[in-house]
């Protein structure tokens, strides 16, 4: 088992260890782990037990993740460890993030082997991905310094269920962020994450107004438990309202798993009412995902209509955006990290 010691931790009277990485505030006795499973009470500190220790790698084009407005057209090296600081019932990674099978499932990987095989594999980016890189905090921020070194970009999918001084260090190495905002009211987080809603939102004005990490936000839409119109009407207004109308929203169809096989999937038509529903309240640019869709998966500008970027499931077709963002028909900006022509 690989531990390493970690920082958002202090002793308690009793003489057990809180954690005070994320807001659950775990409170252990020795050998107890965390709700995550990964950061255990070892030798009295809070240590991580999956450092170096990968669930898995893949080669993704950066639009999975997803991520439509940060270099688009690259490859981005996704990976992952195991467990997860919430408990969402819809898990669609739920054989990673519910795993605890640290050792057999994982491969050995250093901070400069992950640097150093994104850069050989042409990979713009490294993603810290499949279960939430926030209980992986000290192993993901290796890893960023070593590709920072080789330009390799840091990204951060992630729920976003993290305390406000451990978030600064870990965001302060990233260079873009997905954050999945599951729903928009308490109740849905409390019966279906075991988490709480407003951490989540405190990420999320925290990622807009206090860094320079370009950021997209992620809902995955379940029947009947968070697709409601009135949901997605406060949803979008709040969104606009505190962090503005260039934030891309993706809105992704959910498929029965982990705990919720009695759902149904997501009807592409609830989809594209939400599309419409953030896009009437001034979202600029509003997406859906897990469906064939190039309408809701390509890139319109704001200003004339006309069609940035175009998409058809994965494959970028017309590009029509300058190497400073700017629409080539009106010269509107199109809010995003671009460069002259697309990756391939």
């Amino acid at each position: 088992m690989q531990a390493n010691p970690t920082n958002y931790w202090h002793h308690l009277t009793d003489g057990r260890v809180q954690c005070d990485l994320c807001p659950r505030f775990c409170k252990l006795k020795i050998g107890q782990r965390g709700l995550c499973f990964v950061r255990a009470n070892l030798e009295q500190q809070i240590m991580l037990t999956t450092y170096g220790r990968s669930s898995g790698f893949c080669i993704d084009p950066i639009e999975k993740k997803p991520l439509n407005h940060f270099l688009p057209g690259t490859s981005v090296l996704s990976f992952g460890t195991a467990g997860c600081n919430l408990t969402c019932k819809f898990c669609q990674n739920w054989d990673i993030s519910k795993s605890k099978e640290t050792e057999i499932l994982a491969n050995t990987a250093t901070p400069l082997d992950i640097a150093k095989t994104a850069h050989k594999l042409g990979c713009r980016s490294v993603a810290y991905t499949y279960n939430d890189p926030v209980i992986f905090h000290e192993y993901a921020i290796d890893i960023a310094k070593e590709c920072r070194k080789l330009n390799i970009k840091s990204v951060a999918v992630t729920a976003g269920y993290i305390n406000a001084e451990p978030r600064a260090e870990f965001f302060s190495h990233m260079d873009a962020a997905n954050v999945d905002l599951k729903a928009f009211t308490e109740q849905f987080y409390h019966k279906y994450t075991g988490g709480h809603l407003q951490p989540v939102l405190d990420c999320l004005l925290y990622l807009k107004h206090e860094t320079n990490i370009w950021l997209e936000i992620t809902t995955l839409l379940i029947p009947e438990a968070n697709d409601s119109e009135l949901e997605l009407e406060n949803m979008t207004q709040w969104i606009v309202e505190y962090l503005g109308v260039d934030v891309p929203m993706h809105f992704t169809a959910f498929h029965p798993a982990w705990k919720m096989l009695d759902k149904s999937r997501t009807p592409a038509n609830t989809l594209s009412k939400a599309r419409q529903i953030a896009k009437k309240n001034g979202i600029r640019y509003v997406y859906t995902g897990n469906i064939h869709d190039q309408i809701g998966a390509s890139t319109y500008c704001h200003n004339c209509n006309n069609v940035l970027i175009e998409r058809d499931w994965y494959v970028l077709g017309n590009w029509n955006l300058t190497s400073e963002g700017k629409c080539k028909s009106c010269g509107a900006i199109c809010n995003g990290v671009f460069e002259a022509q697309a990756g391939q």
